[in-house]
């Protein structure tokens, strides 16, 4: 569609510009659409329809649509901010640049005041709408200036181009895939798989992925063709062209031979302890009650803190989750804290029975197989917080990255501390590590040569035939260059924000839970001022000899008390694939069957039988995280195969 017409009244007449409320189901925002080739509009408005409804559960306050000939895009709408007037998609002034934005922008106030002082008119109070006019005024280099957590499409009908964005953590999702010179685009791979022109077949790199890793990785999904944009990634596309992706930000570290500035302790504690609590006021921006997980542990608990500081009369309402085994439960921390806090606490307790009950619907969301269960129980949660009537809530997610929070982290310390000490002595197992982590003795989940046969000896002879091809460790995972000259703390932070951050606990942990049951979840951990800061500060300010995250206990004595700081760290983990065999459930088994297994190619029935009969022994238990409970990828994987009608591999 030309200009010219994009400026007459026709073209403030497109089929669906208007907004339609009161749609049935539940969920947060999520948006979803095709850009290019040319296309009837009508039935385009019939496919973003059925786009829209399979991600229904992330907008149940209102749809909006914008539909031409080349562009299609469907909006569903959480109403958090601006509750009357902030509907999408949308617009510059002249309606030559539409665009949708999933999540929070939370400097919109200033930017807001920046376009107006510019001239730009603006309507609303949502912090959606400054998004089409900063690009206007800015061009790409508007992303630089936003501060917050969000997925955005746009569409310059002057340059005929398509720009997409995911936020600089990865805390908001967005998926597209190039198809017969169009592009389609989902936050959701539900949704784009109501699109005729993406097929569904199984990404054989991306199961590796699950296996050998913490989870999937950006751009990898479990969807051959599907890709997932990158945290700090934009997407470029002018149809019939092939889309462009560029990095607009990245954590940058220093290099361990060049000489920081320092400062004393109270500086670092008295500037981290100032960073979060401005960011753990920006994440109160909201017109709807915000709440807190509390998970009982030392990240957590401190948000609650600070929390209670900025709002010292409000009803505060904590959440968390409980299970019945007392060295699975931290209740008793919980309900302390909720105590110190004065909060109207809930406390969702999760049975062995529920956690298999809920597995298929949490595959269903995550949309790709699963290493642990515990997204069971953080899917439980989030039902608990919709049904509180809550729709938004904070939780500590991204302290352990940044403040030297994991085992690893001690680890490269008992490294460190004998000089030349490596962990394997293969050669080859010390060359793959330099390849990758730019040092021949950094372990980072385990030896990968030696996974290298397990995972041979679980996968079928088919698949066996091809396992270097799809060896995730033979494709490119991150940046090594970011990894260059690093300190040990540092390199296993940037890793930890590349492989486990952004598209294991932030998705299919994170957004896929919460925004399962119509709750936003936010991260004060996860502010790039922070952060940035945060690169800044000595190593060993964050580890400290052993103890992990001492930077941060001091910022905590200020808040919370010590026998919460103090205490040792304890990992959310739920009953594994063991458990669920004991349960002797019907569906789990025919899952793990030999006929089931031999039908459907992807692992050697031979192997999972011997699997199912060692995790049945009375007494077996997996040694998270040191173990890889291999079972239950498999009874996901085959979870998601039936889910999403996925094909049996064939040789």
């Amino acid at each position: 569609m030309s200009c010219s017409l994009l400026s007459s009244p026709v073209a403030d007449d497109r089929i669906g510009s208007s907004k339609r409320h009161g749609i049935g189901g539940v969920g947060v925002c999520g948006l979803a659409g095709f850009v290019g080739p040319r296309h009837d509009p009508r039935w385009a408005r019939e496919r973003l329809e059925a786009m829209a409804a399979v991600i229904g559960h992330r907008g149940p306050d209102s749809q909006g649509f914008h539909v031409d000939e080349t562009v299609a895009f469907a909006f569903t709408r959480l109403a958090i901010r601006d509750l009357a007037s902030g509907d999408q998609p949308m617009y510059n002034e002249t309606r030559e640049i539409v665009a949708m934005t999933t999540g929070e922008i939370y400097n919109y106030r200033q930017l807001r005041e920046l376009l107006v002082a510019r001239g730009h008119t603006l309507h609303t109070r949502c912090d959606a709408e400054v998004i089409p006019h900063l690009y206007e005024e800015f061009g790409r280099d508007f992303l630089g200036k936003l501060d917050g957590q969000f997925a955005i499409v746009l569409f310059d009908y002057r340059e005929n181009l398509f720009l997409a964005a995911r936020d600089h953590f990865g805390v908001t999702p967005l998926f597209y895939a190039h198809r017969d010179g169009g592009l389609v685009f989902g936050s959701e791979i539900k949704a784009m798989l109501e699109h005729p022109a993406v097929e569904r077949r199984v990404d054989l790199i991306g199961l590796d992925q699950v296996l050998t890793l913490p989870g999937l990785v950006s751009p990898r999904t479990m969807f051959e063709g599907v890709h997932s944009v990158p945290p700090g990634t934009a997407v470029e596309f002018r149809p019939g062209d092939r889309p462009k992706t560029w990095t607009y930000w990245d954590l940058a570290y220093p290099r361990a031979d060049v000489e920081l500035e320092r400062h004393d302790e109270s500086y670092y504690v008295d500037r981290v302890e100032e960073l979060l609590i401005r960011s753990v006021e920006k994440r109160l921006q909201s017109d709807v009650e915000v709440g807190f997980y509390l998970s009982g542990g030392l990240d957590s608990s401190l948000i609650g803190g600070i929390m209670r500081h900025l709002l010292p009369d409000a009803e505060l309402r904590s959440f968390a989750a409980a299970f019945p085994e007392r060295e699975l439960s931290e209740s008793d921390y919980q309900r302390l804290m909720s105590d110190v806090l004065d909060t109207t606490h809930r406390e969702r307790l999760v049975h062995d029975e529920e956690i298999g009950a809920r597995l298929r619907n949490v595959v269903w969301h995550a949309e790709c197989p699963l290493k642990e269960s515990y997204d069971s129980a953080a899917n439980a949660l989030s039902e608990a917080v919709q049904e509180s009537g809550v729709k938004v809530v904070l939780t500590g997610q991204g302290a352990d990255e940044f403040f030297g929070g994991y085992i690893g982290y001690r680890f490269d310390h008992l490294r460190r501390a004998q000089p030349g000490a490596v962990v394997s002595t293969d050669l080859a197992e010390a060359r793959l590590r330099a390849r990758l982590w730019g040092d021949e003795s950094f372990f980072y989940e385990r030896n990968d040569v030696e996974f290298r046969s397990v995972k041979a000896g679980l996968y079928s002879a088919a698949i066996r035939e091809h396992q270097l091809a799809i060896d995730c460790l033979e494709h490119p995972l991150v940046d090594p260059e970011r990894l260059a000259g690093l300190h040990d703390l540092h390199r296993r932070s940037y890793l930890d924000l590349k492989l486990r951050l952004g598209d294991h606990l932030l998705a299919d942990h994170g957004d896929r839970m919460t925004f399962a049951h119509s709750v936003e979840g936010r991260h004060p951990f996860l502010d790039r001022e922070l952060v940035e800061f945060l690169a800044t500060v000595p190593p060993e300010l964050k580890l400290k000899g052993l103890e992990e995250k001492y930077l941060l206990k001091q910022v905590a004595r200020n808040w919370i008390p010590g026998r919460i700081v103090d205490r040792e760290k304890f990992g959310f983990t739920a009953p594994g694939s063991p458990h669920l065999l004991r349960q002797d459930d019907p569906a789990i088994e025919a899952l793990l069957s030999r006929e089931r297994i031999e039908a459907d190619g992807y692992f050697d029935p031979d192997r999972v039988e011997q699997l199912v009969r060692q995790y049945s022994t009375p007494g077996f238990r997996i040694n998270v995280p040191f173990e890889t409970d291999l079972l239950m990828t498999v009874i996901t994987f085959n979870m998601l195969l039936d889910l999403y009608d996925l094909p049996a591999h064939t040789a």
